[in-house]
Parts: structure tokens; C-alpha cells; sequence
């Protein structure tokens, strides 16, 4: 059969999706139009620049010299903070009005601009002020580096393509969702509404989850967004507004067709990540540890309140639309997982694939029987 396929956000859960589509294409099914939020954004992206489920299996258990998994890399904290970032500060505002005992005014400023740099040597205080002030705790340029080299590979030269050039290579269907933050909408960034944005900046605004990764800054080269400027304006993650974007596919009504195009009859299958849903084998291998400095940070009761709230709110936007479909939607397993378990050990990664390919068995099974 052919289909049209959706992929939820879910961090590294995504890797379900691996062992998912490895069952897809060994039933011989094909797809057409590929839209996701966040890691369903990294699967649709790679499947558009002709990525098989096998190849995406071996960019999935890459290691770095030390042997550890290369996804470990996507959690990298800030080398440095730019001048301009810790100069227009609220931090550095406030530092500025500590009045230092029996120091000079004129030498106040020195003293302020000191002992805020030695702080900027600080790991944890970068993680620290990234979070309070750029809007997560990592940077993300090494996942921007990652998926670049990737859409690079074995000659297809699409890492630094725009949305417009990639669909012009590759003939793929590809709309990825982010979240404009400063207006509050929800961008459906394809070749139709950004034909001038990089496919890779797409796919990293998507997967700015709040207070992980750092908010994007929409470029001026960029162009408009669906006809409007949207420069400077900042981009996180799609799942604030719609982390399963199902209806981008099924819906006939007039907003979806002015960011989607004409509906082009063919079956939307929603690739949903279930969290109630357990994972054989998952016990086997140690779980993630968060590095010392990251862990301090994400143990701050803001940044856990955050976290609660985002997730209520992804989980939340999206039921509706889930419930009234459930039959075109193939619930795949992750319980036990976490977002940000991109350090997770060879044989949890092997687990969650196994779950993936035999819950997509077993959602065949009953869906072919029922057609």
C-alpha cells in the first residue's frame, strides 16, 4: 500500500521509529508526503533524502572514538557565551546592582564585568544562564552538525540545501512543524510557506524543546515565512502546538490546504510514541546518566515545573484529533524512556528497534485485515 506518513516528537524515543519503518518496507509498502515534529521532523527528513531504515539503523548505533553513542553529543553544553548575550542579560543587569563596599563607582563596572566572565568559565553556570536566558540548556550545534553531515552523505549534498532545493532534488514531500514563540502560531515550514529556509535549521527549530535546546532566531536570509517576515522572531518546537501534526494530513479544510496543498487521496498512518506502552527487554543495559553539571541544573525545581508543564501541553493539544483517528494511528512503545536518553546503552536502543518492528507487525496485521 502507499501511505502518507506522520511522526510524533518524542527525543530520542524516536529511535522506535527506526524498528517501525524497518517493518514498513519489508512488508513492501511505499510512502509519499513525510511530515513530523521534533524527532518525527529527523525521521521524515532522513526518509525524504532517501534514507532505508537500515542505513538509519547504522547513523543510530554511530560511536565516538571512546565508544560512546555520537547521539551523546546532542546534550552539548555552551563553550562560550557571546559578549552581546551576557551584556544585554537580565543576569548581568541585576549583577550590576550590587554595590560593592568600599569600591569606587567608576571601578564597580570592572568588577561586575570580572566576576561575571569568571562565572562564564563555570560549566554549570553556563548551563545555568542558557536556560534562564537563551532558552534551553544545550546549544544544539551538534546536532545541527550531525544532520548536516548526514544529509550530506554518500553524495546527496543536501546539508546545506533549502527547503525549495531539497524538494526539487529529492521529489519528497517534506513539512516539518516549529512553534513561533514570539507570536504565539505554529510555523508548517515546507517548500510551499520557507522555500528559503535550510532543511537542517528546519529540522533543528523543530526539535527546540523548551528549556532543552536553545530557541532559533528566525534569519532575514531565511525570507518569509508563508509570505509574512518573521526575522528575529524565536522558534522552538513544534509539539507546543501540535507534536502529533496528523491533521496536516487529513484534514480538507482551507488553512490546511494553504500550508499543505490540495489533499492528494492517499491514507494518512500516524507513527504515535506510547509511553504507557512497555518495552521488552528494556531492563538490560544501564539507563542514561545525566552528566554532574546537568543534573544540578535539571534538578532545580523551576526547571522541573517546566518540564511538567511542556509535557501536559504536548500531550494535551493533540488527543482530539488521536482518539477520532485511532485506527490510522500505530501506537508504538517507549515506556521507560526518556527525551534526552540519547547516551542510552547498545542493547536499550536494540530493545526499543525490537519494539518498533513488532508493534508495526502487529498493527499491519490487524489493519490489513480489516481493509
Amino acid at each position: 500500500m502507499h501511505f502518507n506518513l506522520v511522526f510524533e516528537g518524542g527525543g530520542a524515543k524516536g529511535l522506535v521509529f527506526v524498528g517501525a519503518m524497518k517493518e514498513f518496507e519489508r512488508q513492501g509498502h511505499t510512502y509519499g508526503r513525510l511530515l513530523g515534529t521534533s524527532a518525527g521532523a529527523i525521521t521524515a527528513t532522513l526518509l525524504a533524502a532517501g534514507f532505508s531504515a537500515d542505513e538509519m539503523l547504522v547513523q543510530v548505533n554511530e560511536k565516538l572514538p571512546d565508544g560512546s553513542p555520537r547521539f551523546a553529543t546532542f546534550m552539548d553544553v555552551a563553550d562560550t557565551i557571546s559578549d552581546a548575550d551576557w551584556e544585554n542579560s537580565v543576569l548581568y543587569k541585576l549583577s550590576k546592582r550590587i554595590d560593592w563596599p568600599f569600591v569606587p563607582e567608576r571601578a564597580e563596572s570592572k568588577i561586575d564585568q570580572y566576576v561575571f566572565r569568571q562565572f562564564m568559565q563555570m560549566k554549570v553556570y553556563r548551563l545555568l544562564f542558557t536556560f534562564l536566558e537563551l532558552g534551553g540548556l544545550y546549544a544544539g550545534n551538534a546536532f545541527l552538525a550531525w544532520l548536516r553531515e548526514k544529509l550530506d552523505l554518500n553524495g546527496r549534498n543536501l546539508g546545506q540545501a533549502t527547503l525549495a532545493e531539497f524538494y526539487e532534488h529529492t521529489g519528497k514531500d517534506l513539512t516539518v512543524v516549529a512553534s513561533n514563540i514570539t507570536d504565539g502560531g505554529i510555523l508548517v515550514l515546507n517548500h510551499r510557506t520557507a522555500p528559503n529556509c535550510p532543511v537542517a535549521w528546519a529540522v533543528r527549530m523543530s526539535m527546540s524543546i523548551p528549556f532543552v535546546w536553545q530557541e532559533v532566531r528566525w534569519q532575514k536570509e531565511w525570507g518569509a515565512y508563508h509570505g509574512r517576515d518573521i526575522t528575529g522572531h524565536a522558534i522552538v518546537d513544534g509539539g507546543l502546538n501540535s507534536n502529533f501534526p496528523i491533521r496536516l494530513l487529513i484534514s480538507r479544510s482551507r488553512d490546511v490546504i494553504e500550508v499543505m496543498g490540495p489533499h492528494d487521496g492517499a491514507f494518512a498512518l500516524g507513527m504515535l510514541i506510547d509511553e504507557t506502552k512497555p518495552v521488552a527487554n528494556s531492563e538490560i543495559g544501564p539507563k542514561s546518566a545525566a552528566p554532574p553539571a546537568v543534573a544540578e541544573v535539571k534538578n532545580l525545581p523551576i526547571v522541573r515545573r517546566v518540564s511538567n508543564l511542556v509535557n501536559t501541553m504536548t500531550n494535551a493539544n493533540d488527543k482530539t484529533i488521536i482518539d477520532a483517528y485511532k485506527d490510522g494511528v500505530c501506537r508504538l512503545p517507549a515506556k521507560g524512556y526518556e527525551t534526552t536518553d540519547f547516551d542510552m546503552s547498545n542493547a536499550r536502543v536494540a530493545a526499543l528497534i525490537a519494539a518498533g518492528t513488532l508493534t508495526m507487525q502487529e498493527f499491519f496485521q490487524t489493519f490489513l485485515a480489516e481493509s
